[in-house]
């Protein structure tokens, strides 16, 4: 229920199941490719599950290699101060 998404993906890397939580039930979105296989981001050998950002997971699914792909820095506003006049 915290709006996380569990993604599943076979040993051949052609089939993937994302499921997630929504008000009234579990909605499960699956996809299979014909030819080629999924790419999976690097983690342990020893861990049993991985932590994805939005836009990894979309580039996942979408087919974009994520070892050519390269995440610029941006503006995070840490301590937004209000300033009274």
């Amino acid at each position: 229920m915290s709006g996380d998404i569990f993604v599943f993906i076979n040993k051949q890397r052609n089939r993937v199941k994302l499921l997630r939580w929504e008000p009234g039930g579990f909605v499960l979105f699956y996809k299979r490719l014909e030819r080629g296989t999924f790419e999976l981001p690097p983690w342990g050998q020893t861990t049993l599950g991985n932590t994805l950002e939005y836009a990894e997971l979309a580039m996942i699914v979408s087919g974009i290699s994520l070892r050519n792909a390269k995440k610029r820095p941006r503006f995070l506003q840490q301590n937004a101060v209000n300033k009274k006049p």
